[in-house]
């Protein structure tokens, strides 16, 4: 086995962790005075804590209050108090205005949930007595748009990315083992890499979702094919990276650590680019859209895709239907009655 990607990457096992980078850029540093945005950020934040709020909710809310912390100290506000209604529709026109560094806008779905942060910590200082009074509570948030999912990835497609991780390397095995068990299983990215050994059943070939969306455990099945690969990656690869005994995590890097999913999905954007399919973006979800697509094509009831995706209500699985058009298109032909009359000979033109 040739393990020149894994051999190229050994010497960085030992680096300081403040060098190895993939969290992306961080807040500007806050004034944690008592009584400040910030002090009240970290109290609210323990507040949800406290009330079982899960680890990636509580790290999202923390980064965009964090940001508005950010913004009102720019503009020389600190405590809770001057923050006002006007001043949070500047901020409500900020966020519209605002461009990311591919220069398009915040969806109006991104901006919503932004805005809606605000409003519960708002709420909340008003609750405890902070505040007196809640400036935003007349602050009317962006209609939420219900986009179609973009044509998901066809089986070729699919099956071009899942070749590009060069299977001579360790870490090319590893990465394979990743797609594999991301397109059979259509795990979010948080899931996959909060996966520990000990949530895959290699006799029941499932694997075991532990405290996902919505503090929800579900049990999902992994194919013959991906476990075949998760397996070969077990007892090939993960010895050589791991670097402590007690590591629980399933998928580990090269520091002998779990992924952060910001590394994670970087990796997996970076295969989907390099399989040159026409795909300028795009991550993991790729592979969950594909997962579930290609089931309802191949007659999977949409209950049961559901089931998979760990979705609460139907209408989050119900996007797949729209981006799912074989079907559709299948039924029109054989019940629409200008294609009988087409297939008949009777057409006017």
């Amino acid at each position: 086995m040739g393990n020149k990607g894994y051999n190229a990457a050994r010497h960085l096992r030992h680096r300081d962790e403040n060098r190895r980078g993939g969290q992306g850029p961080q807040p500007s540093s806050l004034p944690v005075q008592s009584g400040t945005l910030a002090d009240c950020i970290t109290q609210h934040l323990e507040w949800l804590r406290v009330r079982n709020r899960t680890q990636a909710g509580l790290q999202s809310r923390r980064a965009e209050l964090r940001l508005f912390a950010v913004w009102a100290q720019e503009r020389d506000l600190i405590e809770p108090g001057q923050i006002t209604r006007s001043i949070l529709e500047s901020y409500q026109r900020w966020l519209w205005q605002y461009r990311k560094k591919n220069g398009k806008p915040l969806t109006a779905n991104s901006q919503s949930r932004r805005l809606s942060f605000i409003k519960t910590f708002f709420s909340w200082m008003c609750r405890e007595w902070i505040l007196e009074a809640n400036p935003a509570s007349e602050m009317v948030l962006p209609r939420n748009e219900k986009r179609i999912t973009a044509e998901a990835l066809s089986v070729q497609e699919i099956e071009a990315v899942l070749s590009v991780p060069d299977i001579t390397d360790p870490l090319g095995i590893r990465d394979r083992a990743i797609l594999e068990l991301l397109y059979s299983s259509g795990l979010r990215r948080s899931e996959a890499v909060r996966l520990d050994v000990g949530d895959l059943n290699r006799d029941r070939h499932t694997l075991h979702i532990r405290q996902a969306k919505g503090y929800k455990d579900r049990i999902v099945p992994i194919g013959e094919r991906a476990l075949r690969w998760v397996q070969k990656y077990l007892d090939d690869v993960r010895p050589l990276l791991r670097m402590r005994t007690d590591e629980q995590r399933l998928f580990i890097t090269v520091y002998g650590e779990g992924f952060s999913a910001d590394v994670f999905g970087r990796m997996v954007t970076a295969y989907i680019r390099k399989a040159d399919i026409g795909r300028a973006k795009g991550g993991t979800h790729l592979f969950r859209h594909a997962c579930a697509t290609h089931m309802l094509e191949g007659g999977a009831d949409i209950r049961y895709i559901q089931q998979l995706l760990g979705h609460s209500s139907l209408e989050a699985t119900a996007v797949y239907t729209h981006v799912s058009i074989l079907k559709l298109q299948a039924v029109h032909a054989n019940t629409h009655p200008a294609e009988h009359a087409q297939r008949a000979g009777t057409s006017a033109v």
